[in-house]
């Protein structure tokens, strides 16, 4: 942003008077010298240049005390520049997408809805916004979904509408084909995997500083598929840095869930199984918490009880450069200017060159 003002601007009381002298040197010096009681023949010579000319040094010398009084005011440029340094937090989302986040024991807008529909709204509001969530809009996030197997849905990004139309497009898995389950310690790994990378490259090539990394892990159920033991992914976290927050969703007791009957889907009473000794164990090794989602409610609050443990700070740093009018030049439309106390030098060299040669007057 450039601006212009004066430093010490009460100067400019002053040009009234510079004025006021100028315009009465100007009346006397334009008095007749000498008076006559015929002037036709005065006329008749015709007046020269010098003559008409003659206010034209005074005219100079005004002009010139009129910048040295403006340069005492001292005339500045400011160019001011404000640039912003975030310490954003980079963190993974680990979603589990069983069939049992069918479970209809979840609500939206007073209607019952199931585990996974709850999960993306509450989800959607964490990054980008919304009710009592103010997002993450300065921070790397990235998305994985698990069932028995592993999938990265979005890397760690600032693009959260591309991360957000991924986990809308989020589907359960399907029993029907073999890819129900739950890997979580595959899950956790892929995305300690995806931390590493991604802050690694960001802070090596000054695109971001990461303050911390952290993933949040959300399932509804048991370990019960994939190559790593969920453990040993809480200690690669460990020795990367990275803080885990590990959510159990679903009520206590019993939630209605779809299952495939001889005569259709049918939704039956099931208990709900969580594994909160392993996902407390799994937070609390790497330096996070385990919370408990029992309703919509509950899974919204904790989203936000994450948002406030790790907050991005945001940094302004005001850069003002200063460029003194009086003392140098200044660029306007492409042709350089010089320096108001030049200015005043060449008008005041101009009014004695004037004043000594072609308006020179005898005393």
């Amino acid at each position: 942003m450039n601006r212009f003002e004066f430093s010490e601007a009460w100067m400019l009381l002053l040009l009234p008077l510079v004025f006021a002298a100028f315009w009465r040197v100007w009346r006397r010096a334009s008095q007749p010298a000498m008076t006559f009681s015929v002037v036709k023949r005065a006329k008749m010579a015709g007046a020269g240049t010098a003559a008409q000319l003659r206010w034209l040094p005074y005219a100079l010398r005004a002009a010139a005390l009129a910048l040295l009084i403006v340069c005492l005011a001292r005339p500045v440029r400011i160019n001011e520049q404000t640039s912003t340094l975030t310490d954003g937090v980079a963190i993974e989302l680990v979603v589990d997408r069983s069939s049992s986040m069918l479970a209809m024991d979840f609500t939206s807008n007073g209607k019952s809805v199931d585990r996974l529909s709850a999960m993306k709204d509450v989800v959607d509001r964490f990054v980008d916004g919304g009710a009592n969530l103010p997002g993450r809009k300065d921070d790397l996030v990235g998305l994985v979904s698990f069932a028995r197997f592993a999938d990265s849905i979005s890397p760690l990004t600032m693009d959260h509408e591309w991360l957000l139309a991924g986990l809308k497009d989020m589907k359960h898995a399907d029993p029907s084909v073999g890819d129900d389950g739950t890997a979580i310690g595959d899950a956790v790994a892929l995305g300690a995997e995806k931390l590493r990378d991604a802050t690694d490259g960001k802070n090596r090539n000054g695109a971001n500083r990461i303050k911390s990394k952290v993933l949040v892990l959300l399932t509804d159920g048991e370990n019960n598929a994939g190559d790593i033991d969920p453990m040993t992914a809480a200690d690669l976290c460990k020795s990367l840095g990275i803080r885990m927050y590990t959510i159990g969703m679903g009520t206590r007791g019993m939630a209605l869930m779809p299952v495939q009957t001889p005569f259709g889907t049918q939704m039956v009473k099931q208990r709900v199984n969580i594994d909160e000794a392993l996902l407390t164990k799994m937070a609390t090794t790497t330096g996070g918490q385990y919370f408990r989602a029992t309703d919509t409610k509950s899974l919204e609050n904790i989203y936000g009880r994450i948002d406030e443990l790790e907050k991005t700070v945001t940094e302004q740093k005001r850069t003002i450069l200063s460029k003194d009018l009086a003392l140098e030049g200044l660029r306007l439309g492409g042709i350089s200017w010089p320096s108001l106390l030049s200015l005043v030098m060449i008008l005041i060299a101009g009014e004695l060159l004037l004043s000594h040669t072609k308006f020179r007057t005898l005393p």
